[in-house]
């Protein structure tokens, strides 16, 4: 190789070197973060189910068939708003049938009043006996009689023919249909399940032994599946007695309004707070993952970077990481794992 080569190639490797040398000495120095202790929950999890706060069974109170259905599940209605319609030409004939026989009672209650008043006034004269008065006064008893018994079914035959119309008892949403247009649906027979919106509790089974540490809390946070942030249920209804086969206690804790994604029937993690206690965290954006190793970049004091593995513990919904293993407090961590890699290629670089 001639000395001319020799030199150009020299030259190329020092440029190269002064390059990278000015690259790393503009660029701006890494971003860190000291290892420290914070004051953290130790909280307890046990399994807990979503229920409805208010959800009805709504039920035909009348035997006939079904001639509409206006709602559909996941359908939202207001209180009072038609959800189902029954075939109502049986109960109208009722309905028209007692009205006729309150027509006949009113004229026989009208008959045997004038008979009274006509035989009231006579026998005020003394012209008849003691025992017509006696039979006037009965027969216009009867009468009144028959007349509110006649009123009575008129008013129970027009509660019938109400009853062909089913109406929402609240504002809700339809969860169930039961019954299908055309089927004969008797008193008592489940049509719709209807659930107040946006009104949510969990039920827990705790453990007796935990029973002391929920009464002091007086409060729980509900974790949900794909939902980052915990909500808080309060305030805590404890059931008065303990299953005998699992020896737990029933504890119950209304949601806040107004979440989406929480539907009854879900299982969630319920976490009462059993006390506080320092433990040593980083960001969990600082740690890497090298095969099967978990590490973070450490930076010292000269602003060396070094790659240290250690041992995490608990990922926290504000994005810290418990840190059991393999760093003390106050060493400084990369927060950019990526610069931090070349970082430490160019510092290998130049030593070699």
């Amino acid at each position: 190789m001639s000395q001319t080569l020799i030199v150009s190639i020299f030259r190329v490797v020092l440029a190269g070197l002064w390059v990278c040398q000015a690259a790393l000495a503009a660029a701006p120095p890494l971003a860190v973060t000291q290892v420290q202790y914070r004051m953290v929950a130790d909280e307890q999890l046990f399994d807990a189910l979503i229920e409805p706060i208010k959800q009805s069974m709504v039920s035909a109170q009348v035997g006939s068939r079904i001639h509409e259905v206006t709602v559909d599940v996941d359908d939202r209605v207001a209180k009072g708003e038609v959800l189902v319609r029954l075939r109502n030409t049986e109960l109208q004939a009722r309905l028209a049938h007692g009205q006729a026989g309150l027509s006949e009672a009113q004229a026989r209650h009208k008959e045997a009043q004038q008979d009274f008043d006509r035989i009231k006034s006579i026998y005020e004269k003394r012209l008849v006996a003691r025992v017509e008065m006696d039979r006037a006064t009965a027969l216009l008893e009867a009468a009144q009689a028959r007349l509110e018994a006649a009123q009575a079914r008129v008013a129970e035959g027009r509660e019938s023919a109400g009853y062909a119309v089913i109406k929402a008892p609240y504002d809700g949403i339809i969860v169930q249909r039961h019954a299908e247009v055309g089927e004969m649906v008797q008193p008592g027979q489940p049509l719709l399940t209807l659930r107040a919106p946006d009104r949510l509790r969990v039920l827990i089974d705790v453990p007796q032994t935990f029973l002391k540490t929920v009464r002091a809390q007086g409060r729980v946070h509900i974790l949900v599946p794909g939902q980052s942030r915990p909500l808080e249920a309060a305030p805590l209804t404890i059931f008065p007695q303990a299953d005998a086969m699992t020896h737990t206690v029933k504890v119950r804790a209304d949601l806040p309004a107004g979440h989406v994604g929480i539907y009854p029937g879900m299982l969630v993690k319920a976490a009462f707070v059993q006390a506080t206690e320092q433990r040593l965290q980083i960001p969990y954006s600082a740690v890497v993952h090298r095969s099967e190793v978990t590490g973070v970049y450490v930076v010292g004091k000269e602003g060396r970077v070094s790659l240290r593995q250690i041992r995490v513990g608990q990922v926290y919904d504000d994005g810290m990481v418990e840190v059991l293993a393999g760093l003390d407090v106050d060493e400084r961590v990369a927060l950019d794992p990526v610069r931090a890699t070349a970082t430490l290629k160019q510092q290998r670089t130049r030593k070699e």
